[in-house]
Order: C-alpha cells, then structure tokens, then sequence
C-alpha cells in the first residue's frame, strides 16, 4: 500500500472519528442540560473535538454520582423530623402570599421548615469572627461541629485551633469536617490535619477525590459551606474560610489581597437547621449517623422578643436533583417590592438571573451590586464583567470594593426585612457544582444590621458608571467576553 494510499486512509478515519464525535456530542449533550451550557460543550468540541471530549468526560456531569445522591436523599428524609420543632407553626398571616409560597419551595425542595424564635448578628470583622467563634467553642460543654471549604492552621486561625484542643481536653467532642481537593491545596496542609489529629479533634475529608479508594466524582463538585455549631445552641454561618485573610498564598501576599467577609452568629432553632447540614455531610462521608447526641429543635429556647427572626436553612448543590439555591434567588428578586441589593464576589449569572435583575430594575425597584474591584480569578472575573453593560444600562449600581480588598462577602438583601446569608456566591459553579448552604432570614432588625454592612461597603469604595464602563479598552472587553462563553461548561 503506497504512501498516498495510507494518508488518504488516515483523513478519511479521522474525518469519520470526528464526526462520530460531533453526532454523538449532539445526542448527547443537549439532554438535561440548559442550551447556554449545551452551546458551550458543543463548540468547543466542535472547534477542538478530541480535547473537547475528554473535558467533557472528565467533568461534563454536573451532578454526583447517582449512588451519592440517593444516598442524600435518603439523608433528606433522616434530618426532616430532627429539625421540625414542636411548636414549628409560624404565624404568616402578615406575609405576602409569594413569600409565604418561597417558603414552602424551600421546604419541598431540601425537607426544612421555617423556624421563628431566632436572633442573629453579623459580624464583618475577619478577625474578630474567628475570636467570636472560638470564644463560642471555649465554652461548649458537649459537642462542636466544624464544617469548611478550607480549613487551615496559621498565625489567624490559631486561636480556633487552640479552642478546640481545650474542648477535646474538657472532654467536648470535637467534629471537623474539611473539603479535600480545596483544603489540601492550601500552605500547611499537612501541618493542619496532623494537628487535628494531636489535638484528637475527629475529622473527615468532604467529597474526597481518591479513586485507589473507589472514592471519586467529577474533581470540581465540591463542598463550599462554612460553619460551626456549638452545642446544638449556638452557630455561626456565612462566607469566611478557616483561613488567613491572605489564604496563605504568596500570589495574594506579594499584590496585598485580603479577603473581607461577613459571618452571622446565630441563636435560637434555626441552629438544629444548621447542624442538620453538618449532621448529613458527616453521615454520607463516615457513615456514622449522630442521631442520640445532637440536640433538637424543639428543645432550643426561642426568643419571645418583637425583633426575633424567622429562619430557614437551603442547603444546595450537585447531590441534589435541581438548584435549590438559584430558585430560591429567583423567587426573592421577583417577589421584591421595593429594593434589591445584591453582594457576590464572583458575579457570573445565568440567563434567568439576569433577566430577574434587569426585570426588578424595570419595574422601577432600586437594584445595587456589590463587588469587588479586583479579581483573583482571572477567568471568573472577567466573565463577571461581561455582564456590567446590561446591568449598568438597565440602571443596576454597581459598586466597587476598593483595592487591595477582595470583597468574599454573599449576602442579599429584599426591600427592608427580608435577607439571605450563606456561602453561595451567584455564579453557575454556585448554582450547579458546589454544595452551598443559605440561610434565608425574615425580619427588619437582621435587614437593618445587613444596611449597616452595605452602607460600609458604599462608603469604602466607588460606584461604577455607565460612561466609565464604556471607556474600557477594547482588549478588556475582549477577555470579558472570551470568559463569559467558558464560564457556561458546565
């Protein structure tokens, strides 16, 4: 066979794979999957069919594996009574007929009810949220549950870490959960979990990532809440890693970022909810249900004050079977009556939140956005800027956060007494591929501590204009725009 022969013969079987590849790509593909991100899979396979189709392969499941998510709904049905108090009937008369139908949505879709009988406390203080927090732990007389993206022991945390050694030496029992991929690719990660071990806090990786051990899924489903439960009394929950400010990392200690975040300290049966999120994770990643130990909700002293709050807890992510999350966001911002403020450091929306922003916007609501002026992912933050021009002509004010601050704060605000606080940034890696936890609160005193935050954020940075945003240069925008097609592969 002559040397034309065999080329020709090789065109032809490449031109076969690849259109093989294409086909199967568009059967495939499209199927329970939303036409932004279908698009983005099939161009760049289109354009780059073999890599195309071994990213897909490796992450194109946006979901954990079907075992997994049986396994939490099975969780899902565990928790529900745990985390029902007896007297769980909240009087919503008062309440508009949307607001009471979000939470019944929240309900059907993660088994939590509302709760009322609460008090909470921000808390914006990098520091002084880790002090709060071990301060909490100094004092706990039975258990502590320790739940992060990223846990790591360094000069900030040290105080946390010293807390619970004295909890473990008064004989507290000290839980301690940590996501694998994240927390193991920080400075010091050896050094942390073999001081988790000295100090005989028990502890377990979050969606490990072993497949020697027949532990594996999709490497980018992780788990990115935050939160610590003490006593089944007391409970924090918010944006903030068990980190230092600067992660550690010599890229952000040589530009002098530093991360700003907002934590609430939570009082009251809505912190059965939250232990109830860290009971399931530690349940599906030990297998060790800790049914006798926790405490109820129904055994939780409410608040009888006018200011108490009424809570509810929306866990969220791929071992669920829709975006608790995102419906939750939607159905607040379309259910705004009179404002709506917005605070996430990576802002890269899908189709239906922006027309849910731009919508408020044109029912002459006052919408604002906080972000950050900066970016320390390049690609998220320029997909997030892609979308200032609609949002600034839709009249959004949009807020910088001012350099060398990176604002990690996730919070948002609903005319004057309904707000969300959580580890759930709004972008699709939020939406989709991590597992998040929000807490939505109704009343006018966390709102009005949620203003003060808000006004500080006003007052530190500048506010982005339409005429200044359209002064961008053109290489810029480009990237911007590069990024928001990559930020749909999901």
């Amino acid at each position: 066979m002559d040397s034309l022969l065999l080329a020709n013969l090789g065109w032809l079987l490449s031109a076969l794979a690849i259109l093989a590849i294409n086909v199967g790509a568009l059967i495939v593909i499209p199927r329970g999957r939303k036409p932004t991100a279908a698009m983005s899979w099939l161009l760049l396979i289109f354009l780059l069919p073999i890599v195309g189709l071994v990213l897909f392969l490796l992450i194109g499941n946006v979901k954990l594996p079907k075992r997994r998510r049986a396994e939490q709904a099975r969780i899902d049905g565990i928790i529900r009574d745990r985390v029902a108090a007896a007297d769980a009937q909240v009087d919503s008369s008062t309440w508009p007929t949307w607001f009471t139908r979000v939470t019944a949505q929240n309900e059907k879709l993660t088994g939590l009810p509302l709760v009322d009988g609460n008090t909470a406390e921000l808390i914006d203080d990098y520091e002084a949220s880790i002090a709060a927090m071990a301060a909490a732990i100094d004092a706990a007389e039975r258990y502590v549950h320790v739940e992060y993206y990223i846990a790591s022991w360094d000069k900030t945390t040290g105080v946390f870490f010293t807390a619970m050694e004295n909890a473990v030496s008064r004989g507290v029992t000290v839980r301690l959960l940590a996501d694998h991929i994240a927390s193991r690719k920080v400075a010091n990660a050896e050094q942390t979990f073999a001081e988790l071990d000295r100090i005989g806090v028990k502890w377990s990786w979050m969606l490990p990532v072993q497949p020697l051990k027949r532990k594996y899924q999709r490497p980018d489903l992780r788990n990115h809440r935050k939160l610590v439960v003490v006593d089944g009394h007391i409970a924090f929950i918010g944006s903030q890693n068990l980190i230092d400010r600067t992660y550690n990392a010599p890229k952000n200690i040589s530009r002098g970022l530093k991360w700003q975040e907002l934590v609430s300290r939570v009082d009251g049966p809505a912190v059965a909810q939250i232990d109830a999120v860290f009971l399931s994770d530690w349940l599906i990643e030990t297998g060790d249900l800790l049914e006798d130990e926790t405490v109820p909700a129904a055994h939780i002293p409410a608040s009888a004050s006018a200011d108490a709050l009424v809570c509810q807890l929306i866990p969220s992510g791929p071992g669920y079977e829709t975006e608790n999350n995102l419906r939750l966001f939607l159905s607040l911002i379309h259910g705004a009556t009179d404002r709506v403020i917005i605070t996430s450091p990576y802002f890269v929306p899908d189709e239906a939140m922006v027309y849910a922003i731009t919508t408020a916007r044109q029912r002459g609501l006052e919408v604002q956005l906080f972000v950050s002026e900066l970016g320390d992912q390049g690609m998220v933050y320029h997909a997030q800027r892609s979308y200032y021009d609609a949002l600034l002509e839709a009249g959004v004010r949009i807020f910088l956060y001012p350099a060398p601050f990176i604002l990690h704060a996730k919070h948002f605000s609903i005319d004057d007494d309904i707000a969300v606080i959580g580890s759930s940034n709004m972008d699709i890696r939020s939406f989709s591929l991590n597992m998040e936890v929000s807490m939505m609160v109704r009343g006018a005193s966390f709102v009005a501590q949620m203003r003060e935050v808000e006004q500080a954020y006003r007052d530190a940075g500048r506010e982005l204009t339409l005429d200044e945003w359209r002064r961008e240069p053109a290489k810029a925008t480009f990237l911007d725009g590069v990024a928001r097609l990559t930020s749909a592969l999901n």
